[in-house]
């Protein structure tokens, strides 16, 4: 049987896993501060003896991420934010690690912890932020949370602690199966005063429809081409058996 036959078998499974990734941007085209994923392929020269130069394996290294940052969108409540420029909001994930989004709609649950949308626990100067009972919540561009307490007056500001705001390098960066990004040594990233936060506004998702939809269309013709490549393999095994036959 022709060695091609494995070539397009690779370059088939290999498309098919792009197309999960690209599948997965497009079910987060509405996600708040998604960053888009795609997948890192290389190309594998097959060597050994009586085979040409233009037999090549496809081989997926891995699945990098877009940190390109997303739209702005006003929503005018007092607990959505989103970072201004490069930074991210540093999380509890689930598991009790120390993660980072740039997802900034918020909310307090009932009993006054700080929380993500997806219910990860906001990280403050001294870990999660839990607010006392209050009549209003302020949320500063630096991420100084300010409350006034129940009865207080209108004046009564209160400065309770402050969003740790972090700006790692990029390359020390991976994205999780979670979504949450994390560093790649897993240690805590020191807050940087220059990050900033932009109040009543969310960041959207990176990922873009139009692209991840041309994308997925290509992907499929690819791999329409891969599987008639095997068909034609088998056509060529089948007319040498029957030569073998008649000789």
């Amino acid at each position: 049987m022709d060695r091609f036959l494995y070539l397009s078998m690779s370059g088939a499974r290999e498309i098919m896993r792009a197309q999960a990734v690209n599948a997965n941007n497009l079910a987060n085209v509405s996600t708040t501060g998604y960053k888009a994923d795609f997948a890192a392929m290389l190309q594998s020269r097959v060597i050994g003896p009586g085979i040409g130069n233009t037999r090549i394996y496809a081989q997926t290294i891995g699945t990098g991420t877009d940190l390109s940052r997303g739209q702005m969108i006003h929503t005018g409540r007092d607990l959505d934010v989103a970072v201004h420029g490069d930074g991210w909001i540093a999380v509890q994930a689930p598991d009790g690690s120390e993660a980072y989004t740039r997802s900034g709609s918020l909310r307090i649950d009932d009993t006054g912890l700080l929380q993500t949308e997806t219910g990860l626990l906001v990280l403050g100067n001294d870990g999660p932020i839990t607010l006392p009972p209050h009549e209003q919540v302020e949320i500063g561009d630096d991420g100084t949370i300010t409350v006034r307490g129940l009865g207080q007056s209108p004046q009564a500001l209160n400065v309770l602690d402050r969003i740790r705001l972090v700006n790692p390098d990029p390359a020390r960066l991976h994205k999780g199966e979670d979504g949450l990004l994390r560093v790649t040594d897993n240690k805590p990233v020191a807050a940087d005063p220059n990050v900033q936060l932009v109040r009543e506004t969310l960041e959207g998702s990176n990922a873009n429809a139009v692209d991840g939809l041309v994308k997925m269309i290509s992907l499929s013709r690819q791999f329409e081409l891969q599987v008639k490549m095997m068909k034609t393999a088998e056509e060529n095994d089948q007319a040498a058996t029957s030569l073998m036959r008649i000789g």
